[in-house]
């Protein structure tokens, strides 16, 4: 029976005390966090290195006695549970930021740098951030300069860390590392809240998923199990590590499964495949437009990876021919789907046996690292019906407790929103969506919030985004709009209406199809199904 439990911080977290015993039985939940992995490394295995960041390369003794020194300033200025944020890129001091909030019980929060003052000032006041890092400026924009203004629209704002630059009248990322003062941290609880992050949904504003240390280390230890994971093995991380993929093979893999991460502060196909081939990396993860570029990359260097045993491809929608084009160049490397989300990660295995083709490329892998179930509209088992999972590795509540009333059914499964469908018995088919969400290059857009904020536009009387299949991106947003007047808005003038708003760059649609009116129901609810079926007929 789940109930609700308080963490360090009063936090509200599910718990199911029978599955809880069960997940501790099986190992997949343990005693101990992150924070006694790498005090143990630090001893056992001091100079492996951890982390690689173009030049710079971290051993085990690097990032403890780093991280040590930063827990000791962060406990000195927040209590245990306090969050700390990192809006930071594909950087090492994002591992030794996370791991020093391990070390003083901290929460760690990642956020995208590509967000911008909309998404930002919305989630450090909900989640209560005590201290966020930053770079002083990233890709051009004036992060330092964002956070000035943010943080000023804040009744508590956290304190303005800047790590690399100028700090601005912010507090200097090496100033940090000044105190000589120590003092005894207190173990963090495996089972209170370690990391909170933001994901879309449906209703507008983001949720804030909360994972524990033990839904994290279930997780990896599932991958190190099914993903061809030996010790010594390497990952390329281009995926932004504010992502749940991202942050789980950079931060925790290194010192639960024995690996190296090799970081990439930005993604470029012809780059990966250098530092593919240079550190001879075992295992790469991403959404689709990562392979897709990186077997083109891979072909003009002339290279089939040889040293590569696994690719996992998912994020977004990913053709089958795909996964079969690239498993026939790479020489060695295992291709695979797999589905899952920031609330259950790696919810199915991928298929890692190269005999297999049919079942890596043609469905979104099998059973067996989450608890699957399909449920008709009734809730009753089906063949072909929503997806509703559970697991060790899944969160543990949203930051809003209210937020969780009509995402778990009555026994603790999930609801992930999707339709899915069995085939073979065992292996899972994701055939569509029923929650309204955009996937582009990976990342997830919420058609409401964007919707709701051009509602706002002048030459806008209604609007619809719909999701629309990309060759490039996995799906590109479509705005269909019913003009207010004369005046039509295309791409251009909604990208300059959404920016001055704070929002990312990334949530602005691509395509704009002007309407004499929306289709509706008898309740006036805009039929989507019926303007994606119109575009993709037209396209």
């Amino acid at each position: 029976m789940t109930a609700a439990r308080r963490d360090v911080a009063g936090r509200s977290i599910r718990w199911d005390e029978e599955r809880a015993a069960q997940a501790y039985a099986e190992g997949a939940w343990v005693h101990e966090t992150l924070a006694d992995a790498l005090a143990r490394a630090a001893v056992d295995e001091p100079d492996r290195v951890l982390i690689i960041d173009g030049a710079r390369c971290l051993s085990a003794r690097d990032l403890h006695t780093q991280a040590s020194l930063l827990a000791q300033a962060m406990a000195a200025r927040f209590p245990m549970g306090s969050v700390v944020s990192f809006m930071l890129p594909n950087w090492h001091e994002t591992a030794v930021i996370y791991l020093a909030a391990t070390l003083a019980g901290m929460v760690a929060h990642p956020i995208l740098p590509s967000l911008r003052e909309h998404d930002l000032r919305f989630m450090l006041e909900d989640v209560d951030s005590r201290m966020i890092f930053i770079p002083a400026q990233f890709r051009g924009h004036q992060t330092a300069k964002m956070l000035d203004s943010v943080v000023g629209q804040l009744s508590a704002p956290p304190q303005v860390v800047v790590v690399r630059g100028d700090c601005g009248g912010h507090i200097a990322y090496p100033t940090l590392f000044e105190s000589t003062v120590t003092r005894t941290l207190a173990p963090p609880d495996p089972d209170a809240v370690r990391m909170i992050m933001y994901t879309s949904g449906t209703t507008g504003s983001p949720k804030g998923v909360m994972h524990s240390h033990n839904s994290i280390h279930a997780l990896i230890r599932q991958i190190g199990r099914h993903w061809l994971v030996e010790p010594g093995d390497k990952f390329l991380v281009a995926s932004p590590i504010s992502h749940i993929g991202g942050s789980i093979y950079a931060f925790e893999c290194p010192l639960l499964l024995g690996t190296t991460v090799v970081l990439m502060e930005r993604w470029e196909a012809a780059e990966a495949v250098d530092l593919l081939v240079t550190h001879r990396c075992t295992h790469f993860a991403g959404a689709t437009p990562f392979l897709v570029q990186s077997l083109a990359a891979a072909r003009q260097a002339q290279t089939r990876l040889p040293d590569l045993k696994l690719f996992v491809c998912g994020g977004a929608s990913v053709p089958p021919s795909l996964i079969r084009e690239a498993a026939e160049y790479f020489a060695r490397a295992v291709v695979t789907r797999v589905y899952g989300s920031t609330e259950v990660p790696v919810t199915t295995v991928g298929v890692t046996d190269r005999e297999d083709l049919a079942h890596a490329a043609d469905t979104d892998g099998q059973a067996g690292i989450a608890d699957i179930k399909l449920a008709a509209a009734d809730g009753a088992s089906a063949s072909t019906g929503e997806v509703m999972a559970r697991g060790p590795q899944m969160l543990v509540g949203y930051v809003h407790a209210e937020d969780e009333a009509s995402v778990f059914d009555a026994d603790g499964y999930y609801r992930t929103g999707d339709l899915g469908r069995w085939v073979d018995g065992n292996y899972l088919v994701i055939a569509g969506r029923i929650k309204d969400i955009i996937i582009r290059n990976g990342e997830n857009i919420a058609p409401k919030e964007v919707e709701d904020l051009l509602l706002g536009h002048p030459d806008i009387a209604e609007i619809a985004i719909v999701g629309l299949p990309d060759p490039r991106t996995g799906e590109r947003a479509c705005a269909v709009i019913v003009p207010r007047g004369a005046a039509q808005p295309d791409v251009a003038s909604l990208g300059t209406f959404l920016e001055a708003r704070g929002v990312a760059r990334f949530k602005v649609p691509e395509q704009v199809a002007i309407r004499d009116a929306l289709p509706k129901n008898d309740a006036g609810k805009v039929l989507k199904h019926q303007i994606r079926a119109e575009l993709a007929g037209a396209s």
